[in-house]
């Protein structure tokens, strides 16, 4: 090797330059490398995804090697060609030729965190006479089938984020996730069937309103305010919509969240054909009533809604009334698109009309108490009856004593499991709600005598009052 180093710099780079064009006459072939992870925190490729599954739906026939994994969550596991494997493609009467490889460093590293001097990545060769043919084509060939595959073969996720001291760890994520497989369905929906029908077709238009939503000149994405008493099903409500629309649903909990920075990466780590959970907005942040119109001190006047307790904390620790608000509609809600944002609450009234206005949250669903109609669907579910002689008398019950979907639920479900018969199911119910109707009447009582007893001692207190006026 010593003897190259005596050569002058510009003899040495004409050769080069000479042996580059030998070498591209003798090996006529170009190659693209699709590596596995890509920018700064090591964010899986989508390339290299979609290539990933275009290679299992079309090429692994023709493998001599595969390997198999198993992801979280997945019911089936996931055929690939092996490393170091080579399979061909043709497209348009053009072939290529794909190869599995993995790039791995010589250097020794002491680290905590697992090895990641191990890259896997793809290398796609083709002919440099059809390199216009792949680049463009091509690619957009395997993005679109690879794409088509990952939405046949995907299991639908539940996530919820992680603290944000997690994220920047080996390969962190701002998301864990598993399986989404709760049963729930609007067919199993205790619910008045008109309200049912309103709400299945506004999300019908949504989930098929791309270009009416690109053509006004709104972000692709919709609001809906979930209200009223716990036990209403609220929860199972947001179960339905995803079961409907099959899509990904992430819990997102604002308490684990420090900063309105934190809450714009948590949103760009979302996908597409996804909810956006808030359960329980009322409890996560202050936004009570209005906003608060006065101070106690000068320096508080320029300062924004907090989370509880972050008073104290440092002026760069905030998550705010505002940050939350451009997370529903600011700049950073157009990122993507075909999402819904959903939130729950047992007090929408204590909530910031800025929060739920119209625009932000476009559709307000009121879950009630127990309705004789969301009855009906309950005893269909659980006592697989449609009539029944004692409807009646429930039905009239139900007029006027609130219980919630869930208390009717549970009793139907303890009775049933217990083998008893229809008749003994339903009787058990009646004297639930007969007892709920009694204990609140006694409520009701206790309530008024208590107000009569105060409004005595109210009297009685202006009366001295104008006694002492008169002595005096």
């Amino acid at each position: 090797m010593a003897r190259y180093h005596n050569i002058p710099f510009p003899i040495m780079d004409l050769l080069m330059t000479f042996f580059r064009k030998v070498l591209s006459i003798v090996y006529p072939y170009g190659q693209i490398t699709i590596n596995e992870y890509q920018g700064e925190h090591m964010q899986r490729d989508e390339l290299y995804t979609t290539s990933e599954a275009y290679l299992s739906s079309v090429c692994t026939s023709r493998a001599r090697k595969l390997k198999a994994e198993l992801g979280k969550g997945c019911d089936r596991p996931l055929v690939t060609i092996d490393d170091n494997e080579e399979v061909t493609d043709t497209f348009r009467g053009t072939k290529v030729w794909w190869y599995s490889r993995k790039r791995t460093s010589n250097t020794s590293v002491i680290s905590f965190y697992p090895r990641n001097e191990e890259r896997k990545y793809y290398c796609l060769t083709f002919h440099k006479r059809h390199r216009q043919l792949v680049e463009g084509e091509y690619l957009n060939h395997i993005l679109q089938e690879g794409r088509a595959a990952i939405l046949q073969n995907r299991q639908r996720k539940l996530f919820t984020n992680n603290p944000s001291s997690n994220w920047y760890n080996y390969r962190g994520s701002v998301w864990s996730h598993v399986k989404f497989e709760h049963p729930v369905t609007f067919d199993t929906l205790a619910m008045d069937p008109e309200k049912k029908a309103v709400i299945l077709d506004d999300l019908a238009t949504f989930c098929e309103g791309k270009e009416y939503y690109h053509r006004i000149g709104k972000a692709w994405k919709r609001g809906y305010l979930l209200y009223g008493p716990p036990g209403t099903g609220k929860s199972s409500m947001i179960s339905a919509i995803a079961n409907y629309l099959e899509y990904d649903v992430y819990d997102l909990e604002l308490t684990a969240i420090k900063t309105n920075t934190e809450l714009r990466k948590i949103f760009i780590e979302t996908t597409g054909k996804s909810i956006i959970v808030i359960e329980d907005i009322d409890c996560s942040l202050d936004l009570t009533n209005k906003r608060k119109e006065k101070k106690k001190e000068k320096d508080d006047e320029e300062k924004e809604k907090l989370l509880p307790g972050q008073e104290e904390k440092d002026e760069n620790s905030k998550l705010t009334l505002s940050g939350l608000l451009n997370f529903i509609d600011g700049l950073w809600s157009a990122c993507g698109g075909e999402r819904i944002l959903i939130f729950t609450t047992n007090h929408p009234e204590k909530l910031d009309e800025a929060l739920i206005r119209r625009g932000r949250m476009d559709m307000r669903i009121e879950m009630s108490y127990c309705t004789f109609e969301a009855f009906k669907v309950l005893a269909k579910n659980y006592l697989e009856v449609e009539q029944h002689e004692l409807f009646s008398s429930i039905r009239t019950l139900l007029g006027i004593v609130n219980i919630t979907p869930a208390d009717v639920a549970e009793g139907l479900l303890r009775k049933k499991s217990r083998n008893n018969d229809v008749d003994a199911c339903l009787k058990n119910l009646i004297s639930e709600i007969e007892a709920k109707k009694e204990a609140g009447e006694v409520a009701a009582k206790e309530k008024d005598k208590l107000k009569a007893g105060s409004s005595a001692q109210n009297a009685l207190a202006l009366e001295d009052d104008k006694a002492d006026g008169i002595k005096e």
